[in-house]
């Protein structure tokens, strides 16, 4: 009976404080090319983390980053199918996901094209890539641009996405194998931004925050959704959603991530990615000096 009592006073006592992160180290710069200045899709494999970059303004180039999360070495990957280090495949990527097909590695980049692919894969062997498939995304017939993408089931026949346009989540699924074809998207669920607890607290302009791409945890059922705003990049964090949940899906309310850059007056926290736990991602920063893009890692954090 004293043990229950103890017990219970444990429980009744002041509820734990929510987990907050809200500081971050850089792992690497991502230079601006003499064509790409723009920071775009971003994907963290088990080694490398992938940042692409873009013509800003244009979408008719792009270029990759690959960086060693542990050491920060940076290499800009070459085009295995044309030479050089640019493409013209990618449109604005503005968000990537990594599938492995027979032991092949491969990136999965939504271009927001209105026109030609709407997504387009490709095949990286080290620090070279090849384009491998250009696939159009459909919706109720009608073309579909998804601002994000993430990888959620691989089987033996067929790879399952999750998609994201503004706050809405689609499924999607493509053959394993195929190199092109038609992506037919069913809406899935929202995602609450108004109302959503930082730091405990709701941010009373985060619905004016600019979309940018996503991260779904397959394994943990956990969905990470970065929103930016000049110097300001939240992360709010979804749990227990999956390809069959409906309606609008909660932000919670005990886990959230939040950069107030005073060093740079953009800080644009565009694509986020766990790997061994932690999460990863690439920023669009600049400020009266110049730009100063990179790929960081939120500081404590382990999902």
């Amino acid at each position: 009976m004293a043990g229950l009592v103890l017990g219970l006073l444990a429980l009744s006592g002041q509820p734990a404080q929510a987990a907050y992160y809200n500081t971050y180290s850089t792992i690497a710069s991502t230079p601006n090319t003499s064509c790409c200045t723009g920071v775009q899709g971003f994907a963290a494999g088990s080694t490398y983390l992938y940042s692409v970059k873009n013509h800003t303004n244009y979408d008719d180039l792009a270029v990759i980053y690959r960086v060693n999360k542990t050491t920060g070495e940076r290499v800009l990957m070459t085009n295995g199918t044309n030479g050089g280090t640019t493409n013209t495949w990618l449109g604005h990527a503005n968000d990537m996901t990594i599938v492995d097909i027979d032991g092949q590695h491969h990136l999965f980049v939504v271009t927001m094209e209105a026109t030609g692919a709407q997504l387009v894969r490709l095949r990286y062997d080290g620090t070279t890539y090849y384009h491998a498939g250009s696939y159009q995304v459909r919706l109720n017939g009608a073309v579909a641009a998804p601002s994000g993408i993430n990888r959620v089931t691989v089987t033996s026949t067929t790879i399952t996405f999750m998609f994201k346009s503004g706050r809405t989540v689609y499924n999607g699924s493509l053959p394993l194998r195929a190199s092109s074809g038609t992506i037919d998207l069913t809406k899935a669920f929202d995602l609450q931004v108004e109302g959503a607890l930082v730091n405990g607290a709701p941010v009373s302009d985060l619905g004016t925050f600019a979309n940018q791409g996503f991260f779904y945890d397959a394994t943990k059922k956990v969905l990470y959704y970065p929103l930016t705003k000049d110097n300001r990049s939240i992360v709010l964090v979804y749990r227990n959603v999956s390809p069959t949940t409906t309606g609008t899906a909660p932000a919670a309310t005990d886990l959230s991530f939040r950069i107030t850059s005073s060093a740079y007056t953009t800080f644009e926290i565009e694509g986020v990615g766990l790997s061994d736990g932690k999460l990863y991602f690439s920023t669009n920063r600049a400020n009266s000096s110049g730009s100063n893009d990179g790929v960081h890692m939120f500081n404590g954090y382990v999902a």
